[in-house]
C-alpha cells in the first residue's frame, strides 16, 4: 500500500495537488477549486483489492479520478475535486468491509478498532503499524463543505456486454442479506438403511437450494446463491445428519428481499418437517439498499449521452464505497463495461476505448455540474 500511495503521488505532484494519508489509511489529494475555501466533490475507489485478483476493481475508480484532473490542465472550477483512495473495501483481512469509507462518515469506531484478523492484529494494532494514529481518525470526517461523491468501478458482471454498452449511471445499491441455515437429521449407515427411513439431512438441504433458485428466478432483479454447504459426519458411507448452508440474496428493494427471505425461510421448514429433519438459521448480515441521487444519476446519464453512448439505468449488486458515503453526502456511480463479465480474478479487464469513454463522461460530468444552476444552489448552501 506504501508503494501504491507513493506511485500516486508521482502522478498528482506535478499537478500541484498536496497529498496525505489519514488516520484511517486513506489516500486523499485535494485540487483547489476558483475560490480559497469553495467547497469541494469528491471522486475515488478503493485501493485494495482481495487474494488472487485482477487489476481493475477499485483501483481503476482511483486512477480515473487523477485523470481527470490531469484533463482540466490546470483549469479551475467552481468546487475543488478531492481525489480518495480508500484503504480497505473489501473486508478480506478483518472480515469487515468499507474500514476506510466508515471513517469519513464517522461510523469506524472503538468495536470496530478492536476487530481482529486471523493473527490476532486489532485494527488498531494494524493502523498504528503502518505509522498511523487511531486517535486521529474522527479528523478523517468529511467536512461540512462535502457538495457529493463520485465514483468510477468496473460492473463486475456480464450486463453491460451483453447490451454492448460501454457505461451506464448506478441508480441504486443492492441491498443484501447473508443468513446460515443447518438442516438436522440423523447419521447412519448408507448401505443398511432403506430409502423411506431415512432422514437425510443432506437431501432436504438439496431440495431447498432447488427451491431457492426457483424463488429467485420468478422476481425480476433479484438474486439468491448458495455459496457453500458442508455435510457432518462427510463420510462417503454415511447418511449425514447435519448440512450446514450459506444463502445470499441481494435486491433492489428491501420489501422484496425480505419477503423472498420469509418465503425461502418457510420453505425450508416445509421440506424439515416432511422429511423428519429440524432446521434453524441466522443472519449474518442485513445491509439494505441504498439509492444513489435522483440530481447526480441524472447528471451521469446526461454526461454518457454526451459520449455519443446509450444512455442506460442499472442497479449495482456488488457494495460499494458510495453507498457508505451516501449517508453523508449525495453519492454517484459510473458503471464500466467487464469483459466476459469477470471480476475478482486475474482475468479481470478492461476495453481502453471503454476507459476513454468514461474520461470523456467524466470531463462532461464535471462541466455539468460546474455550469448547472441547481448545483450552483448546493455550492451555495456549502
Amino acid at each position: 500500500m506504501r508503494d501504491c500511495h507513493r506511485e500516486i503521488t508521482h502522478w498528482m505532484e506535478p499537478l500541484g495537488i498536496h497529498v496525505r494519508v489519514d488516520a484511517a489509511g486513506n489516500f486523499r489529494g485535494v485540487y483547489p477549486a476558483l475560490r480559497r475555501n469553495a467547497p469541494r466533490l469528491l471522486i475515488g475507489s478503493h485501493l485494495d483489492t482481495v487474494p488472487n485478483a485482477g487489476a481493475y476493481d477499485g483501483i481503476l475508480g482511483v486512477v480515473l479520478a487523477v485523470t481527470l484532473l490531469e484533463e482540466l490542465r490546470g483549469r479551475r472550477l467552481p468546487f475543488g475535486i478531492e481525489v480518495i483512495g480508500f484503504s480497505e473495501e473489501e473486508g478480506v483481512r478483518f472480515g469487515t468491509p468499507f474500514i476506510g469509507s466508515r471513517a469519513l462518515v464517522g461510523r469506524l469506531d472503538e468495536d470496530l478498532l478492536e476487530v481482529q484478523d486471523a493473527q490476532g492484529f486489532s485494527v488498531r494494532k494494524t493502523i498504528e503499524k503502518f505509522g498511523l494514529n487511531p486517535a486521529e481518525i474522527p479528523q478523517a470526517e468529511l467536512e461540512n463543505d462535502t457538495l457529493c461523491y463520485l465514483e468510477f468501478h468496473i460492473e463486475q458482471g456480464p450486463v453491460l456486454e451483453k447490451l454492448n454498452q460501454p457505461l451506464a449511471a448506478v441508480e441504486a445499491i443492492a441491498g443484501q442479506s447473508r443468513m446460515e441455515f443447518t438442516f438436522v437429521g440423523r447419521a447412519n449407515h448408507a448401505g443398511t438403511t432403506p430409502m423411506h427411513l431415512r432422514r437425510d439431512a443432506l437431501t432436504g438441504a438439496a431440495e431447498w437450494i432447488g427451491a431457492v433458485e426457483r424463488a429467485a428466478q420468478v422476481v425480476p432483479g433479484l438474486v439468491a446463491t448458495v455459496g457453500k454447504v458442508e455435510a457432518k459426519p462427510g463420510a462417503a458411507n454415511v447418511i449425514a445428519a447435519e448440512a450446514r448452508l450459506t444463502l445470499d440474496v441481494r435486491h433492489c428493494s428491501d420489501d422484496i428481499r425480505t419477503r423472498v427471505i420469509a418465503d425461502v425461510i418457510r420453505q425450508a421448514q416445509e421440506i424439515a418437517a416432511r422429511r423428519g429433519l429440524s432446521v434453524h438459521e441466522s443472519t449474518l448480515l442485513s445491509q439494505r439498499a441504498v439509492a444513489m441521487d435522483p440530481f447526480l444519476t441524472a447528471e451521469v446519464e446526461g454526461a454518457i449521452v454526451e459520449t455519443g453512448c446509450k444512455p442506460h439505468r442499472m442497479v449495482s449488486g456488488a457494495g460499494h464505497d458510495a453507498m457508505i458515503l451516501a449517508e453523508r453526502v449525495p453519492a454517484a456511480m459510473i458503471f464500466l463495461r467487464t469483459p466476459d463479465g469477470i471480476s475478482h480474478d486475474p482475468a479481470e479487464s478492461v476495453a481502453v476505448e471503454d476507459v476513454e469513454k468514461a474520461i470523456e463522461c467524466g470531463m462532461h460530468l464535471l462541466d455539468q455540474l460546474a455550469a448547472s444552476p441547481d448545483f450552483q444552489k448546493r455550492i451555495n448552501r456549502a
